[in-house]
């Protein structure tokens, strides 16, 4: 990493942490069972078996404990995907509530995963919910920092679906995305937030000769930019709603000025909808768009496939300016705290919107188990297929 690309990411680091120290100290329409009450926990006298007592010390719970902090769980578990191979995640969740916060107000959460994979691919992602007073202000962040052996295919579905512009590199990100959200009608959110991305990709396969050798902006990328945000959301619990909607859209503007290597902008829009089928079976739909413009780098490019949306895919084979995709999942309750999902959608990139609808559509399903490690929080074991594709994933939280 060059000098003055170290100088400029921690400029913008700073102006990041800045804006996330500037948060003020989120509602449940259904809370779960938590405990707040500072004293001892009542001692279970029934016998438990081995994977309830393993299940235990790793923090899982049928109540959700505040009175000391934070109430942490940890989980590990095996995963597959088609950029990473196999590999092994951890995943810490924790629970709390601000000081401040009403009763009502939903639990906020905090999710720490990291993983390592047997081809040399390792990382750690932060995201935290943070709801404060009733839920009138709410900080929200992303952060990553990843090294991944992948590889690029080149900008478009006809360089994404020729093996032959396949080359392998590995990818070197860090990703910082706080924002701030006001409510100014019931239901209704207003923010501004603070996006950075950093990529840096080396071990190029074709050396001098590989497509991001040669790309106008080079394989080493900083993006710098200021966010504005809107939210309709009346889901009752964000990380595994039973009911409501939320229309989310997000624009993010990137300026040299602001420390990035390119002026572009991007618009991201997200909609979901729940329904309640059974006492604790959900039916959910979610519709999402990413659209860029302007001078967009290799690493911008909006991408098909990931852990939350076309399960399956390899990220990042498909890319172009604009990428959007629907999907369809039934969360089956079996009993106690196990459950799967089924689910299908479909999703497509292209240079532009109006190209997006006479482009190429990819097909995308699968099956998921689902295991309640504490009151409405699951990890999941997500199994998806595609056109000549499949991955599994193992999460914390539902995909969406």
């Amino acid at each position: 990493m060059h000098v003055r690309y170290l100088r400029r990411l921690c400029v913008s680091i700073c102006v990041s942490i800045g804006l996330a120290g500037a948060a003020m100290p989120g509602r449940a329409d259904e809370p779960v069972e938590v405990v707040e009450a500072v004293g001892a926990p009542a001692s279970k006298e029934e016998k438990q078996g081995w994977i309830d007592r393993i299940l235990t010390k790793l923090g899982a719970s049928d109540a959700v404990d505040v009175s000391q902090g934070i109430d942490w769980g940890v989980l590990p578990g095996p995963f597959y995907n088609p950029e990473m191979g196999f590999g092994i995640g951890a995943a810490a969740i924790g629970l709390y509530k601000p000081g401040n916060a009403a009763e009502e107000t939903q639990l906020s959460t905090l999710s720490i995963r990291g993983f390592g994979t047997v081809k040399g691919a390792y990382g750690i992602s932060i995201e935290n919910n943070t709801f404060f007073a009733d839920d009138s202000y709410r900080f929200l962040i992303e952060a990553d920092l990843i090294n991944m052996p992948t590889a690029y295919w080149g900008i478009g579905y006809g360089s994404a679906i020729d093996n032959a512009n396949k080359e392998a590199f590995t990818r070197k990100e860090v990703v910082l995305q706080p924002k701030i959200m006001m409510r100014v009608r019931p239901n209704i959110y207003v923010g501004a937030g603070w996006s950075l991305q950093y990529d840096d990709a080396v071990k190029l396969e074709r050396g001098a000769d590989s497509k991001l050798a040669t790309d106008p902006h080079g394989p080493r990328v900083l993006s710098s930019g200021v966010s504005a945000h809107f939210s309709y959301d009346t889901r009752d619990f964000i990380p595994n709603p039973y009911r409501g909607e939320s229309l989310l859209a997000n624009v993010t503007v990137y300026r040299r000025e602001l420390g990035s290597d390119t002026d572009m902008e991007n618009v991201e829009l997200t909609f979901n909808k729940y329904f309640r089928m059974r006492e604790r079976d959900v039916l959910a739909f979610d519709a999402y768009a990413n659209m860029n413009w302007g001078d967009v780098p290799w690493d911008m490019m909006a991408t098909l496939g990931n852990n939350k949306r076309m399960r399956g895919y390899f990220s990042g084979q498909f890319r172009d300016k604009v990428m959007a995709g629907v999907q369809a999942e039934y969360r089956w309750h079996i009993a106690g705290r196990q459950g799967m999902v089924f689910w299908l959608g479909t999703g497509a990139v292209s240079p532009n919107v109006g190209a997006l609808f006479r482009g190429h559509w990819l097909p995308n399903g699968g099956i998921g188990y689902r295991f309640e490690f504490k009151p409405r929080v699951n990890v999941r074991f997500d199994a998806g297929v595609g056109r000549n594709t499949k991955g599994v994933y193992f999460q914390i939280n539902e995909a969406f």
